[in-house]
């Protein structure tokens, strides 16, 4: 077996395992980088770049099928190549994986190492059955793999994952989704705006992540204009037969006990770690009851199985904190620096939590969700929620898009924006400004001192702050029409 001695050794060539890289070799020339997988990234390969693809797709025949309020009119049909749509996905997920493969290629060939990594002890790591290598670093950047409950896997060959939807050769003519998630509730609405026939079930009651219970009620509303969504759902008698799955379950409406047929079943019920096989426990480390390390969310640092800071570090979705791609690359390059100049540890700077689900009307999560908040204030007392309901949003009106709201979270006393939540159109760019403004810690009374253009979206953010400011007690009630704000604003 080749015998390797390196100063960091990095498990995992995805986004935090390669940002990990590029930031441990600022520090030290020293640097391996393990992949037992195919080269490429989560979000390239099975994750952001394909499903934006097929929402794409999507929302451009939904557009086509509702343009006749807007003066124009197609003669027949949208006509949906299920082929051609998915060749298309395809094509521009090959393209996105190829240029991490470019940027791959470009590192030295000596430090790369292909093959499933196992720790031997606390410095050695054995790769496969050809190499043995011996560090002083370690970081665990080994990604995550979506999980199948054991009730589902009963539909054995027709279940699909966001790992492998993208590879059929053409859409599906019905999928019954699981998991009103993120991913969940992105694909079970493009496929529906594809024509494919979807019923969306969940169990908690959880949509899109949204933490608010007012906005996850007036979620479940709307999506289910579109396509068959129940949160809470009760199935059962899952069964594969020969070219479909058989799915059983109490309607949400009639409340009648229904059995129908699908072409597949897509699991969306969440990812995790990829840490079987890893052998954390011969290098000391110490986990929680789910197998996953204990370490400080700063430094990056696992703890050892004494409670005391390790040589070993974890980044990215292995930790199982948050799945997204700038968190990954973020801790990614926090775990890289401080691996690289070990034991000189620094603490990274974090950045203010951001999410966005890609459905439509779009939802984002900026700062504290309402569930945190209420954890140290209470409603009416120590924190108050600024509204806006799009319904009578101008621009919004303008562009037929005017449904959900806007719930913005400010502090009694300070008049800090603590974090928001939106179920709202292109709430991808509202999310995004209000992020900027929850991170520079600014008050709302600083946010309404900012531009708002008319006729935009971001009146409606305006609005909202100014209902936040008012309940607040920071200035008076709103009139029920700004006249200096434009009409629709």
């Amino acid at each position: 077996m080749q015998e390797r001695n390196v100063d960091v050794v990095i498990i995992g060539a995805g986004s935090a395992g390669l940002s990990a890289y590029r930031a441990a070799k600022k520090h030290t020339p020293s640097v391996i980088l393990v992949e037992g997988g195919d080269y490429g990234t989560t979000c390239a390969r099975t994750g952001c770049m394909p499903s934006k693809l097929l929402i794409a797709a999507a929302n451009a025949v939904h557009d086509a099928r509702h343009i006749a309020p807007f003066g124009a009119r197609i003669e027949s049909d949208v006509i949906i190549d299920r082929h051609a749509v998915m060749q298309r996905v395809r094509e521009g997920r090959d393209a996105f994986v190829a240029t991490i493969l470019d940027s791959i290629e470009d590192f030295p060939a000596e430090d790369k190492l292909r093959g499933q990594a196992r720790f031997d002890d606390d410095h050695t790591l054995a790769v496969a059955d050809h190499t043995r290598v011996r560090f002083s670093r370690a970081i665990v950047a080994t990604g995550s793999s979506p999980h199948i409950p054991e009730p589902l896997q009963a539909a054995g060959k027709r279940i699909l994952t966001s790992d492998t939807i993208f590879d059929l050769q053409e859409l599906p003519k019905s999928v019954a989704v699981f998991g009103p998630g993120i991913v969940g509730l992105e694909l079970g609405q493009a496929l529906a705006r594809l024509g494919v026939r979807v019923r969306l079930f969940g169990r908690s009651g959880g949509v899109g992540g949204l933490q608010d219970k007012a906005l996850r009620a007036a979620a479940v509303s709307l999506f289910n204009e579109e396509f068959y969504l129940d949160p809470e759902a009760e199935t059962s008698d899952i069964q594969e037969d020969d070219d479909g799955v058989r799915v059983t379950f109490v309607d949400r409406r009639s409340g009648e006990r229904l059995t129908e047929r699908f072409d597949y079943l897509l699991a969306a019920t969440g990812r995790r770690p990829n840490l079987a096989g890893l052998g954390l426990e011969k290098a000391g480390i110490e986990t929680n009851d789910k197998g996953i390390p204990l370490y400080d969310r700063h430094t990056l640092q696992c703890y050892d199985t004494r409670g005391r800071a390790s040589h070993v570090f974890i980044a990215g979705d292995a930790n199982h904190a948050e799945p997204l791609l700038h968190e990954a690359t973020d801790e990614g390059r926090i775990a890289g620096h401080n691996a690289g100049r070990f034991p000189d540890l620094r603490a990274g700077y974090r950045r203010v939590s951001l999410a966005i689900v890609f459905s439509e009307p779009q939802i984002a999560s900026v700062g504290l969700t309402r569930p945190e908040i209420e954890k140290t204030h209470v409603l009416g007392q120590d924190y108050a929620i600024g509204e806006l309901n799009y319904e009578n949003q101008g621009r919004a009106k303008v562009m037929r898009q005017n449904h959900g709201w806007v719930h913005l979270y400010g502090e009694y006393g300070t008049g800090l924006f603590l974090g928001a939540e939106l179920l709202a159109p292109q709430a991808e760019h509202l999310g995004h400004l209000l992020a900027w403004a929850c991170q520079q810690r600014m008050s709302v009374h600083q946010m309404l001192n900012m531009p708002f253009y008319h006729p935009t979206l971001e009146e409606g953010i305006r609005t909202a702050l100014r209902d936040l400011n008012a309940k607040l007690l920071l200035e008076p009630a709103m009139l029920d029409q700004c006249t200096e704000c434009g009409p629709g604003a």
